[in-house]
């Protein structure tokens, strides 16, 4: 299969482009170079045949650049709450309307699978039950909202000739080449290898649910090998419900990982989200999907990285790896103007 996808030079599509590749897809990737500073660790092997490439904004995409594709997977939109905070207005031009024109594009150029990767955060917050893709949304974030908007949207485009999916991805973790500390998982693995503390402001109480990603690759691998009829207009949550977990649960399976790691709690209060999530419709109606990591393993594997790269607290702390550091950087540098185009 021909697949166009952008953000590949992203946390998620630098694993997700060679993973393509190396399930036998002709893979191009799109990206506009925001975090490309950012190169954590290489890794020996296949892992490392990188797809061909465009650099571009997705709101400069033309409908020359989707001709020819059978299937677009979109990642690249400014990734995570704290970031859709610091310019709500250009969060949702990008991430909305850039990503429906994207879809809208997609369908007329003849693009038949469009993948979608949005967010359990559109949960936002709830009550003990667990959220399936038929609960009522919440969204709390202007980057949550945007999903929600971008979901409602571009399922309105679905016909027999334009397969739209959405991928509610939990809560992701895992090594990364390009890097984030700026989600959990990894963000409390990274405090626990450079100051032995895992020090939470917070209780610790809110639900979140988690997935490694290799098992967010998989899933998107899946709906593009998928018939048509398993994915066409479908919403899937992307997990597993075993690995639902209080964020103070997250803290101690990292403290458990790294060896002479303390950890502590403060009081209640802070992000509010808090939200479980049943993964039971992909994993029996996506054909070949089952998750194939627990946060337990994700948290050894990074301590093993962190481990064989010797990882200093200068690096933990450095822009490139937090996506809200990286683009105030680049705003106060004028290397992007306002509405966050390259100037």
């Amino acid at each position: 299969m021909k697949i166009l996808v952008t953000g590949t030079d992203g946390y998620i599509g630098s694993v997700l482009g060679p993973y393509l590749v190396n399930a036998g897809h002709q893979v191009t990737g799109l990206d506009t170079g925001f975090y490309r500073s950012g190169w954590l660790f290489n890794k020996n092997g296949t892992e490392q045949i990188y797809p061909s490439y465009i650099n571009k904004d997705i709101r400069d995409i033309e409908l020359k650049d989707l001709q020819g594709y059978d299937a677009v997977v979109h990642l690249a939109e400014l990734s995570n709450d704290p970031l859709g905070k610091l310019n709500p207005k250009i969060t949702f031009k990008i991430n909305h309307k850039g990503s429906v024109r994207l879809a809208e594009l997609s369908k007329k150029a003849g693009v038949q699978r469009f993948i979608y990767t949005s967010s359990c955060s559109v949960y936002g917050t709830g009550n003990s039950d667990y959220k399936t893709e038929e609960s009522e949304l919440n969204p709390q974030t202007a980057y949550a909202e945007c999903k929600t908007k971008v979901e409602n949207d571009v399922s309105k485009l679905a016909d027999d000739n334009f397969s739209p999916t959405f991928l509610r991805n939990a809560t992701v973790y895992g090594p990364s080449p390009r890097m984030r500390f700026d989600i959990v998982l990894n963000n409390l693995s990274g405090l626990a290898w450079t100051t032995g503390v895992i020090e939470m402001i917070s209780d610790g109480m809110p639900w979140r649910p988690l997935v490694h990603i290799k098992d967010v690759s998989k899933a998107i691998n899946c709906a593009l090998k998928a018939p048509r009829k398993a994915i066409h207009k479908q919403i899937f949550n992307v997990g597993d419900t075993k690995e639902n977990f209080r964020v103070k649960e997250v803290a101690e399976i990292v403290s458990e990982a790294f060896p002479g790691c303390k950890t502590t709690f403060g009081d209640s209060g802070g992000d509010n989200r808090s939200y479980r999530v049943s993964f039971d419709k992909i994993n029996s109606q996506l054909p070949g999907f089952s998750c194939e990591h627990n946060a337990e393993k994700g948290a050894a594997e990074l301590y093993d990285i962190y481990n064989k790269i010797d990882m200093t607290p200068e690096v933990f702390k450095d822009r490139p790896y937090t996506r809200l550091k990286q683009l105030k950087f680049l705003l106060e540098t004028h290397q992007l103007n306002d509405d966050l185009f390259w100037v």
